[in-house]
């Protein structure tokens, strides 16, 4: 009996180490799913993080040059005005020849990256034009551009300056 006693109380042993054993995979499974978990949020974040900051510095590369395009056009209505005055002799149409190839070089190198004209004809949108004044107008609809007062310019479909424009009661 003694044997049998000694086999009993081996396979208890054994039971016993077994759930044991089961237990503690049962922990170190819970604790790598959990690690697990950890690492994918994190990682998860991580990318978010990256993908944010490449949004970011691309914003900030768009308007710092948008603020920039935006100084020069003061230089555009400096020379555009230069082109309206009229020229009587020989000096002043080369002069004024000269300006007209500054100006188309200007640009040219402004629509190149990205700053275009506003369109100021037709009907009047708040969002692209800004009346300075309404006026009575038998040749033009209600609420249609009259005449434009100053160019608007957009970068990059944003409004860096509005068309400033009189618009038809």
């Amino acid at each position: 009996m003694s044997e049998e006693k000694q086999n009993g109380q081996i396979q208890e042993e054994t039971v016993e180490n077994s759930e044991n054993q089961n237990n503690e995979l049962e922990k170190l499974q819970a604790e790598y799913n959990e690690l697990k978990d950890t690492y994918l949020r994190a990682n998860a974040e991580f990318e978010n993080i990256k993908k944010r900051m490449e949004k970011e510095k691309i914003s900030a590369t768009i308007y710092a040059n948008e603020s920039f395009a935006k100084d020069l056009l003061d230089v555009v209505d400096a020379l555009e005005a230069a082109v309206n005055v009229e020229a009587n002799d020989e000096i002043s149409l080369k002069i004024k020849e000269g300006v007209q190839n500054t100006l188309d070089l200007l640009l040219k190198k402004l629509e190149k990256h990205m700053v275009k004209v506003i369109d100021a004809e037709g009907e009047f949108d708040p969002n692209l034009h800004e009346a300075m004044f309404h006026v009575e107008s038998a040749d033009h609809e209600s609420n249609h551009i009259v005449q434009l007062l100053q160019k608007g310019y957009m970068m990059n479909d944003r409004i860096i300056r509005s068309a400033k424009v009189s618009v038809a009661k």
